[in-house]
């Protein structure tokens, strides 16, 4: 089949950015009660990157769009003061370590549209923003694939410090092969191998963590010239399949110790990882019917693990296009429309999913099948292969609508009270917890949900009024004092006062044989 031409710009109707929702939804009860019972608390993250095209690529060309001036440090400190200002949880910055090359087999069209193109560390502009505000937190993208854990502990660690507890760590497993050439390596990871050896690393991480440093091992005792108590910092010797490490943890505790856990990946494999791990995952679904099946399972894996599985948070990408009414949403939809690159979205999608879109014809339904490339992201191939009543056939012709906008995930265009309608019913029929939120322009979105869907909600009682200051990243989550894993997490068991080191994985291997 020979290349398939799209037009550059999104032009198609926008059926998909219209919610679906019968008079059950229209009607739901905006005083954040249902049956007696206070409303789940909506928690909201920003979601960003540091690069022009994130989810909505082309938008860079909108005169009032500034996603080009990534670059430049005051774009960050000037996103912290907003979302400051709205009390939203944490900013989530996604990350990738190498281009999008599945699209006609060339990394041309990534460079070319901006597609997640160039891309800078999001790490660095993180202590800027913290010290323009005292709630915020930050979620940060980190591979497990491409350092040493014992470097990544360092970095955490410090950001932790620095920021007062406000950090997490977004933990991906990395499977793009133009990111492991880069490193000097042919081949990519297979997929549930580097699952388990993002395991392994995880054990690594919570004994330099949790396991290396007594509480009370940083004693500054001046009449003695002690700063630390080398009796109280433990050398870790972990022996593994993929690790061996030797040391002390280089760093002394930070105020979360390790930092706040999310994960992306709903595969088999990274649904196990999850149920172990994570304390909130990133989930994408352009319905909820696509989202519940995938939440449930892993709450299901999580009690059998031995944890509460309400304990981990599940937070859905989704796009809102806000005016402070429906007609003006539209008009902005309109206009992101003028600028949308649709190319700039393929390229993503082919990236995600391992399909080259460019060789399907317009009105092919897409399935798994044609995904060709060995290495992808699982879940993404999952939820553009799933139907629902929202989108019942995926084809190139639907994608071309698609990916331009929102990439990954829904897109809601509406005033505040329909977007809110549309937010609650992810949460009443998928069991989400919350939304990183995407946005198509940049200024433009994150202030629109600060001054007009905030108040929106804060108006049904389910978006806290106030916050107290100088809470950490967890206990944002899970309440004032809970600042540590929890006792139910798989890493409490390398807490410093019950630690034991695991045997070597050569002792463990000849006990199974």
């Amino acid at each position: 089949m020979g290349k398939r031409k799209v037009p550059d710009q999104a032009s198609s109707p926008a059926k998909r950015h219209q919610p679906t929702r019968g008079p059950e939804q229209q009607q739901l009860p905006k005083n954040g009660v249902t049956n007696g019972h206070k409303k789940k608390q909506i928690l909201l993250n920003a979601f960003d990157m540091s690069t022009v095209g994130h989810l909505s690529p082309g938008q860079w060309k909108n005169p009032k769009d500034r996603s080009a001036y990534k670059r430049d440090l005051k774009y960050w400190i000037d996103l912290a003061k907003v979302l400051e200002r709205g009390n939203i949880n944490a900013l989530f910055l996604a990350d990738t370590y190498g281009g999008y090359d599945t699209y006609e087999g060339s990394l041309d069209e990534c460079i070319r549209r901006a597609a997640q193109w160039p891309v800078t560390d999001p790490t660095i502009p993180i202590s800027a923003m913290a010290a323009v505000t005292k709630n915020l937190a930050f979620g940060i993208t980190a591979s497990t694939s491409f350092e040493p854990p014992f470097l990544l502990a360092k970095r955490f660690s410090t950001l932790d410090h620095l920021t007062g507890g406000r950090i997490g760590w977004n933990i991906v497993t990395s499977w793009k092969k133009s990111a492991f050439k880069a490193i000097g390596i042919e081949s990519p990871i297979e997929h549930d191998e580097r699952y388990r050896q993002a395991d392994e690393y995880l054990r690594v991480l919570y004994k330099l963590w949790e396991g290396s440093w007594s509480g009370d091992a940083l004693v500054a005792d001046v009449e003695n010239d002690t700063y630390v108590d080398p009796d109280k910092v433990r050398q870790i010797n972990h022996h593994g399949k993929y690790f061996n490490i030797e040391t002390r943890h280089i760093v002394d505790p930070s105020p979360q110790r390790t930092p706040f856990l999310f994960q992306a990946g709903t595969s088999p494999a990274g649904s196990s990882f999850a149920s172990k791990h994570a304390e909130a995952i990133f989930v994408t679904g352009h319905d909820p019917s696509v989202l519940a099946p995938k939440i449930a399972n892993i709450r299901k894996l999580a009690k059998e693990e031995g944890r509460d599985p309400q304990s981990i948070k599940f937070f859905c990408t989704f796009t809102p296009i806000i005016g402070r009414t429906d007609e003006e949403a539209q008009e902005k939809l309109a206009e992101a429309k003028k600028y949308a690159s649709t190319i700039g979205g393929l390229v993503l999608f082919s990236g995600w999913t391992g399909i080259d879109i460019s060789k399907i014809p317009l009105d092919k339904e897409i399935t798994k099948e044609d995904s060709l490339e060995a290495h992808k992201v699982t879940s993404a191939l999952s939820a553009f292969t799933t139907t629902s009543k929202t989108i019942p056939k995926w084809t190139p012709e639907v994608l071309a609508e698609v990916a331009a906008i929102g990439g990954l995930g829904p897109v809601c265009v509406g005033s505040p009270s329909t977007v809110a309608d549309e937010l609650e019913r992810y949460m009443t029929e998928a069991d989400v917890d919350g939304f990183n939120l995407g946005y198509v322009t940049t200024p433009g979105t994150f202030e629109d949900v600060v001054d007009l869907l905030v108040p929106e909600l804060r108006r049904r009682g389910v978006y806290p009024q106030e916050i107290p200051v100088g809470l950490t990243a967890r206990e944002k989550v899970y309440g004032q004092g809970q600042a540590h894993l929890r006792d139910d997490h798989v890493g409490s068991k390398y807490k410093y006062d019950v630690y034991v080191e695991d045997p070597p994985y050569a002792e463990d291997e000849k006990k199974a044989s």
